[in-house]
């Protein structure tokens, strides 16, 4: 791609019509300037509108995790006592269920080398176990919830797991990924949202305190 773009490339980058890469740089949206009577635009200008474009979109999205097409309530499992390498091959066979998932035994090998490197107790009761490999075809999760704290889960408060939300994606789908965990994150910080999911004995219920749509 070259530093300076055409309206033609700049639709073609998009995904847009030529029409509207036209309307938003006679509007001031896109940045962009005329070199004589054509317009021309600075391929960092345009990645950079983009990328701000879409980080307002997902701050002004609902505050659930992810889609029902990432987490559905046949991927939730509710127990009430174990240990962690336990919860998590429970978690890698639901994953492993999942059209998304093509090697079961990778999927395994690449979340306990994660928790290798160290522990995906990210703090207040929660472990996010997650990894990106070439066998996954889209971003998929499972949850795991456990009525007693969850047995060799250390965490980076040192408080007792018992909410697992694991994780798996194609490698290359960073942005995808890190957003989710993000929302992970932010999402099961609220003491209410953890709480109702702890004492819950539904999964449907718990899927959808999880779930954008």
């Amino acid at each position: 791609m070259h530093e300076i773009m055409t309206i033609e490339e700049v639709a073609a980058y998009l995904r847009v019509s030529e029409r509207t890469v036209y309307d938003w740089a006679q509007k001031g949206d896109l940045p962009g300037g005329k070199l004589g009577t054509t317009w021309r635009f600075k391929r960092n200008d345009v990645e950079n509108w983009v990328n701000t474009r879409l980080s307002k979109q997902a701050a002004a999205k609902p505050s659930g995790v992810t889609s029902s097409a990432t987490l559905t309530a046949e991927r939730v499992i509710i127990m009430e006592s174990a240990d962690k390498d336990t919860i998590l091959r429970n978690l890698v066979d639901l994953l492993a269920e999942s059209p998304f998932v093509h090697d079961r035994d990778e999927l395994l090998k690449g979340i306990f080398a994660r928790e290798e490197l160290m522990s995906t107790g990210i703090g207040f009761g929660v472990g996010v176990p997650h990894v990106r490999i070439s066998s996954v075809s889209d971003l998929v999760m499972a949850v795991a919830i456990c009525k007693e704290p969850i047995t060799g889960y250390s965490s980076l408060d040192n408080q007792p797991v018992q909410i697992v939300c694991m994780l798996a994606a194609r490698s290359d789908q960073h942005a995808k990924y890190i957003r989710t965990l993000s929302a992970v994150s932010s999402r099961l910080k609220d003491a209410d949202v953890r709480k109702s999911i702890i004492e819950s004995d539904d999964p449907a219920f718990i899927h959808a305190q999880l779930i954008t749509d």
